[in-house]
C-alpha cells in the first residue's frame, strides 16, 4: 500500500464509506497476507519503494492469477516474471489489463503511470540471441519509471557498430550490457562510458560457454572500472538495479 492508498482509506474511513474496523482489516494485512501458497509482502513498498514483484515459474497459472488479483487490491501495478503462455491466458482471463510482453516473459499490470526519472537507462546486447533477457531488464526498468532506449546486435565481433553509437552511450544515466559467448561486451562499453555499467552474463554459446559461466567470470575479471555484475540471464535484476541507481 502506497501513500495514495493509504490516504484513500483514511478519507472513506472520515467519509463513512467503510468503518474503522473494516480499515482496521486492511491494516492488519500490511505487513504480508498468507494466501497458503506464497505470503504477499504487502510492505515492501512502504520498504523499498516498490511493490513486490511475481516470478511466476514454478507457480501455477492458478496460483500466478490468484496473487496478481491479491496484490492488486493493495498496488496499482504488478509485474510479473518469467511467465509463459498458459500463465498469460489464466491472468488475463481474470484481469482484462493485463499485459503480456512475450519477448521478456513478462506480465505487467499498470493502473497508474509512475512519474518518469530524468535520466536513460540505455540496454546494449553482444547478439540478437541476448535480446531475451535484454528485454527483461527493459520492461523492469520501464515498469519502474525509467527512460530506455535500446541498442541491440551491438557485439565485439563487429565492435564498429557498438563506436557508432558512443554518444548514446555517454548520455546514458546508466547502461546495462547483455552478453553471452566470452562476455567482452561489457569491459569495452564500461571503457568507453562515464556512467555505471550493470553487466548481464546469458547463457548464450557454444559448449565451452558452460551455460554462461564464461561470460560471468569474463565480467566479473573485467579491467574495466564501474561494472557491477548480476547473475546469468538475471534481466529483471539488472533492470531493477539500474533502476535504483538511475532514481536516486
Amino acid at each position: 500500500m502506497d501513500e495514495r492508498h493509504l490516504t484513500n482509506l483514511l478519507m472513506q474511513v472520515k467519509s463513512g464509506a467503510i468503518d474503522l474496523n473494516e480499515a482496521l482489516e486492511v491494516l492488519k494485512k500490511l505487513p504480508y497476507e498468507d494466501l497458503g501458497f506464497a505470503k504477499l509482502d504487502h510492505h515492501r513498498k512502504i520498504r523499498k519503494g516498490q511493490g513486490e514483484v511475481i516470478y511466476c515459474a514454478g507457480k501455477t497459472p492458478d496460483q500466478t492469477t490468484a496473487i496478481f488479483e491479491k496484490m492488486l487490491v493493495h498496488h496499482d501495478n504488478v509485474l510479473g516474471t518469467r511467465a509463459d503462455g498458459a500463465t498469460f491466458e489464466a491472468v488475463k482471463a481474470a484481469i482484462a489489463d493485463a499485459v503480456y510482453h512475450e519477448q521478456a516473459k513478462a506480465i505487467t499490470v499498470i493502473r497508474h503511470e509512475t512519474e518518469r526519472a530524468s535520466g536513460r537507462i540505455v540496454i546494449v546486447t553482444g547478439g540478437t540471441s541476448d535480446i531475451p533477457v535484454a528485454e527483461e531488464a527493459a520492461v523492469t526498468a520501464d515498469f519502474l519509471g525509467n527512460q530506455v532506449e535500446r541498442l541491440y546486435d551491438v557485439g565485439v565481433a563487429g565492435i564498429h557498430r557498438l563506436l557508432m553509437n558512443t554518444e548514446k552511450l555517454m548520455d546514458a544515466r546508466v547502461i546495462i550490457a547483455v552478453a553471452g559467448m566470452e562476455g567482452a561486451l561489457a569491459s569495452v562499453v564500461a571503457g568507453l562510458a562515464n556512467c555505471p555499467v550493470v553487466a548481464v552474463p546469458t547463457s548464450v554459446g557454444y559448449g565451452a560457454n558452460f551455460g554462461g559461466l564464461s561470460s560471468l567470470l569474463t565480467m566479473l575479471n573485467s579491467c574495466a572500472s564501474g561494472i557491477g555484475v548480476v547473475n546469468i540471464d538475471n534481466g529483471f535484476g539488472a533492470g531493477y538495479l539500474a533502476s535504483m541507481i538511475n532514481r536516486r
